[in-house]
């Protein structure tokens, strides 16, 4: 779990650089060519898209070991017991007191960081999908340098977060169309995790 952490951590300072520079780039290269030869923003594109999926990989590990841990059962810890309760406020208590008042065992996961990190990662998700459905926005001819299979995979697999963004946003707009609910989404739920 700890190398699963640092990956997510150097994936994370990755995907907050270069999606900044997505949402507005604020950046030109120094050489000198054309920026037609530069590629500055294919290669945050690149980036941002090789550390989704590293945080993709690492989230499918996280959910495995979720569920069948031979070591603990983190989801035992998100079920809403007296046990857990207790030990969730006791956490929370613990943490807005700076740790002057410990009335919980720190030696195995407690509850309050179990139910953040199951949020965390399920965020995460939220953010792949809505993610995905803006990068498959940008191959509006529905080929890809893979076929067109990859696009209509994306559609399937992710078109729904559009009406569902824009409930979040207050928009419901419905019209089927892309609108920037999906990209204010993705942004807002960044400035959600920073």
């Amino acid at each position: 779990m700890r190398t699963i952490h640092w990956v997510n951590f150097f994936s994370m300072i990755v995907a907050i650089v270069t999606g900044f520079y997505i949402a507005e780039p604020y950046y030109q290269s120094l050489i000198a060519e054309g920026a037609v030869d530069k590629y500055v923003m294919a290669w945050n594109r690149w980036g941002h898209f090789m550390v989704a999926i590293i945080f993709d990989v690492t989230s499918i590990v996280v959910v495995y070991l979720y569920f069948f841990s031979r070591f603990e059962k983190p989801y035992k810890k998100v079920l809403p017991t007296p046990t857990n309760i207790k030990e969730f406020f006791a956490v929370l208590i613990n943490l807005l007191t700076l740790n002057r008042k410990k009335d919980f065992d720190s030696t195995h996961a407690d509850s309050f960081n179990t139910v953040y990190f199951t949020i965390f990662h399920l965020l995460l998700a939220w953010m792949l999908l809505t993610g995905l459905q803006l990068y498959v926005h940008g191959l509006e001819s529905g080929e890809s340098s893979i076929g067109a299979w990859w696009p209509w995979m994306l559609h399937v697999a992710t078109d729904w977060t559009i009406p569902i963004s824009g409930w979040i946003n207050g928009t419901a707009s419905g019209d089927g169309h892309l609108s920037l609910d999906v990209r204010i989404t993705h942004i807002t739920l960044w400035w959600v995790y920073l």
